[in-house]
């Protein structure tokens, strides 16, 4: 039981990777827009509109000049977020962060948040179950 507890919890965690994947300014609708972080509903509104008008971007420095609100920095950090024009990140801007290794300490911790989100989404029965593996892999490890 215990195994399938692991597993749903990767099956888990490899589905949000997609949900981070990347989104081109050229193609993407207002929600992938609002998906990346720093781009809110009146920004990706903006983006659209100015998509609409103008057609698409050719390059960040078209984006930059043609989206109000849009500079430097803040390009930079959208593309640190994930968002592309013309599927090319922001030159100068850092990739993408990986997820962070948890440290020993707080492995625990994060073992907690996991279950409970993974509970949050399970049925009540299947939560139950998982509870009860949890409960019963605590005491094998602290045998």
């Amino acid at each position: 039981m215990f195994k399938k507890f692991l597993l749903a919890i990767a099956a888990m965690i490899v589905t949000m990777g997609f949900a981070f994947a990347d989104v081109d300014v050229n193609k993407g609708d207002q929600a992938a827009l609002d998906g990346i972080k720093g781009i809110g509903p009146a920004k990706s509104k903006a983006i659209i509109e100015e998509r609409t008008k103008g057609g698409n971007f050719k390059d960040w420095a078209d984006f930059e000049k043609r989206v109000k609100g849009i500079g430097e920095k803040s390009a930079v950090k959208l593309s640190a977020a994930g968002l592309t024009v013309n599927g090319q990140p922001k030159a100068g801007a850092e990739a993408k962060p990986a997820e962070k290794p948890a440290k020993p300490a707080k492995a625990d911790k994060a073992e907690k948040v996991a279950s409970a989100s993974a509970a949050a989404s399970m049925p009540a029965s299947a939560s139950a179950a998982a509870s009860t593996a949890k409960a019963s892999a605590k005491a094998s490890a602290s045998k």
